[in-house]
């Protein structure tokens, strides 16, 4: 069929969020000691030293007040004369695939987005728009996801998974037309499958169809988020280290014939050309994740705090990211044959009423159940 009267996502999963804005690398990276050492040494800094080692811009100061950061417990004391222990590291997703730490420490960051952190928690999916081929159109982390372009759009408008982000009386019409009952969860699977360029997604009312693509979508979903079991290649293509990388390797390349990935002199193998030329807007994934762990940084600067030798736990972490891409690499071509037939189309959602959505379904929910502390130490009037 034509996708011509898919409806957009933008429609579908009406709140969305732009990306956090850091405004400064060093409160970012992919070990959390790093993090710590760092912010010790900014507390260690005065005067004019502090200010250099935090990298003021237009947004943050050390003289800026700020409230907390929505779920964490961080000072709001002016930085200027801030002291104490270093907020404790949380994982996001800094760049699409990896992984690393955030201080999650408003008076850090430029644009922290609250509403993102206010909905974070371990029931939340985070959907981020990848508009750029080749790759995945949309990604799904269950991480506080940092990395730009596209928008961000949870699945859920509350915590504890409650009042999903979807058109109101959607869910209810596909009961209805597929004899089924699609949770929020379906829905979001069925939409990482068939989403096209242009971010419409395409809907049916055909069971088998629908069934197929959400089993295929559930899959996906469990790749990228990568909680719970770790997902593994069969034994002969499960990527092992066959020469020791060394303590810091500074370049990587891959060997298309003997499908190895070189770490200087270290070698990992085998490694599919498909894990290899997996690519999120034009950029591959694995090149991006080397290259965040070995570019040198500004001598001085807090980035420059940094492990001294190579982690075992980034092996690890390389090991399973060449598999995740691999295994989602394998599902593309499926996901691509997806035809949808018997379509639901813009149109009929709304004469439905399901479209177009109230405008209060784009703007994000009142979630407050505890008051937020505001600059130095006040209560947060919202």
């Amino acid at each position: 069929m034509t996708h011509d009267d898919a409806p957009p996502l933008a429609d579908l999963m009406p709140w969305s969020v732009a990306p956090p804005r850091l405004g400064r690398g060093w409160p970012t990276g992919p070990d959390a000691a790093s993090l710590k050492a760092r912010w010790d040494a900014l507390m260690k800094a005065e005067g004019p030293d502090r200010e250099a080692l935090f990298e003021p811009t237009r947004s943050r100061t050390l003289r800026s007040a700020v409230g907390q950061l929505p779920g964490q417990a961080g000072s709001t004391e002016k930085l200027i004369r801030a002291s104490g222990p270093c907020p404790e590291p949380v994982r996001v997703l800094n760049a699409p695939f990896d992984e690393q730490w955030l201080i999650p420490d408003h008076r850090l960051i430029d644009a922290a987005r609250p509403e993102l952190w206010r909905v974070a928690d371990e029931h939340q999916i985070f959907v981020t728009e990848s508009p750029e081929t080749p790759g995945p159109l949309l990604l799904a982390t269950s991480l506080l996801p940092l990395h730009r372009p596209g928008r961000i759009r949870p699945l859920y408008r509350r915590p504890g998974g409650a009042e999903p982000n979807l058109a109101p009386g959607l869910l209810d019409h596909l009961a209805a037309r597929l004899g089924l009952s699609p949770t929020p969860a379906d829905l979001l699977a069925w939409t990482v499958t068939a989403v096209r360029p242009g971010l419409t997604v395409p809907l049916t009312e055909d069971p088998d169809l629908w069934a197929h693509g959400v089993e295929l979508g559930h899959r996906v979903l469990w790749l990228m988020r990568r909680d719970g079991s770790r997902p593994k290649l069969p034994g002969g293509r499960r990527p092992y280290v066959r020469a020791p990388l060394p303590s810091r390797p500074l370049s990587v390349h891959y060997d298309r014939d003997e499908e190895a990935l070189h770490l200087d002199e270290g070698r990992i193998s085998p490694v599919p050309p498909e894990s290899w030329d997996f690519e999120v807007g034009g950029t591959r994934v694995l090149e991006q994740w080397f290259t965040a762990r070995t570019t040198d940084p500004e001598p001085g600067t807090l980035e420059a705090i940094r492990p001294p030798t190579w982690p075992q736990a980034w092996t690890s972490e390389l090991l399973e990211l060449i598999t995740v891409l691999a295994l989602l690499a394998e599902l593309r071509p499926r996901q691509e044959e997806l035809t949808v037939t018997a379509p639901i189309t813009t149109q009929e959602l709304r004469k439905a009423g399901v479209l177009p959505v109230p405008e209060a379904a784009r703007r994000p929910a009142s979630v407050l159940d505890h008051h937020e502390e505001g600059p130095e130490g006040q209560v947060a009037l919202l």
